[in-house]
């Protein structure tokens, strides 16, 4: 049987070993668990996720050794400015504590790379940042040069060159101290679509959460400090299906739990569901057999088994996408920026 990669994400908080371990209890067994630092903490809406992996938990999650940050906003939505620059001030106090052990001084280089495809907006985040963020260069440059350097080399298709030679060429001729590389990232869970930023020491592999992985991007690679942030703004189509199927299930099972309630005969308004996630689906099994009761990274499973070789295999992005992607460009920009000034200014 074909190999498929059922938990193909950009997310650390979305892989095999994380998703198995969602309630409270579970996440306190992964935290004693060998390989595997994490902690979970909320901040007004924000959610704040750490996760630590060393060479066994490397092993078991299949993701790099080193911190992943999350930070996500399950209520923001695309036109809420004040919670989008709330979360981007977030994402700059957690990068300033993961470059901390840099001890980064006012004459530190840095390098920025935004990757992506302008051209496509799903995938604009990084390019638009960049030019955003160039603004800043100017108050940095000195005569014997700049320290603070910003670049955005499009991808393989529209250049020729892989893109981790393309960055291995301008580090080679720049020689900066940290390089940061801001890209878009693909989710298994679409209620985290443009919720939710990365933060990583590890580097990236371009294209890797789409299946088009490149060369990696990294310390190892390139000899230098590495930090990618990333921004989910594609899903898998499987994943969205069976989102829909477990929402509609939900409300279903919450509906046959409401009617079977005596105060129900009293209402005298439609129905107002709220919260359908903790409906007992075991309701709807005469109907729809145990597959009504299937965990959802099975749902998942199934679909991207089925749909693998199939013309509906593809990646889904929000319909308000093009708005997404301009309000992230410029509230990355601008705690980048600010983050710079910190750095500069601090030494």
């Amino acid at each position: 049987m074909e190999n498929y990669d059922f938990y193909r994400t950009d997310l650390v908080v979305e892989s095999e070993e994380m998703v198995r371990h969602q309630t409270s209890e579970e996440k306190e067994k992964l935290d004693e668990s060998a390989g595997i630092q994490f902690n979970e903490e909320k901040k007004g809406r924000t959610i704040l996720t750490t996760v630590v992996v060393d060479e066994e938990g490397e092993k078991r999650i299949g993701k790099k050794k080193g911190t992943y940050i999350t930070l996500t906003d399950p209520l923001l939505h695309a036109d809420d400015n004040v919670g989008l620059t709330k979360l981007a001030k977030s994402m700059t106090q957690q990068l300033k504590k993961l470059t901390e052990p840099l001890n980064l001084k006012e004459d530190s280089k840095i390098l920025f790379i935004g990757l992506g495809n302008k051209d496509v907006t799903p995938d604009a985040v990084g390019p638009l940042t960049m030019e955003r963020l160039n603004t800043v260069v100017p108050d940095y440059y000195k005569d014997d040069g700049a320290d603070v350097y910003v670049y955005s080399p499009g991808v393989t298709i529209q250049t020729g060159l892989e893109t981790a030679d393309f960055i291995k060429a301008v580090v080679d001729v720049v020689n900066p101290d940290l390089l940061i590389v801001i890209d878009a990232l693909a989710a298994r869970d679409s209620s985290r679509l443009c919720r939710t930023i990365q933060l990583t020491d590890t580097g990236i592999h371009p294209g890797s959460g789409v299946g088009n992985s490149r060369k990696e991007v990294s310390q190892e690679s390139l000899g230098i400090p590495v930090v990618a942030i990333g921004i989910p703004t594609v899903v898998d189509g499987p994943v969205l299906i069976a989102d829909a199927i477990d929402t509609l299930f939900g409300y279903m099972a919450a509906k046959i739990e409401e009617e079977s309630k005596p105060s129900s005969r009293l209402s005298v308004t439609p129905w107002l569901h709220s919260d359908t996630k903790s409906a007992d689906r075991k309701n709807l099994i005469p109907v729809f057999g145990d597959w009504a009761s299937w965990p959802h990274e099975e749902r998942v499973q199934l679909f991207e088994e089925v749909l693998s070789n199939h013309q509906l295999k593809t990646f889904i992005s929000p319909k308000e996408i093009d708005s997404w992607v301009q309000h992230y460009s410029l509230a990355l920009s601008s705690s980048l920026e600010t983050w710079i000034r910190s750095v500069k200014q601090s030494s």
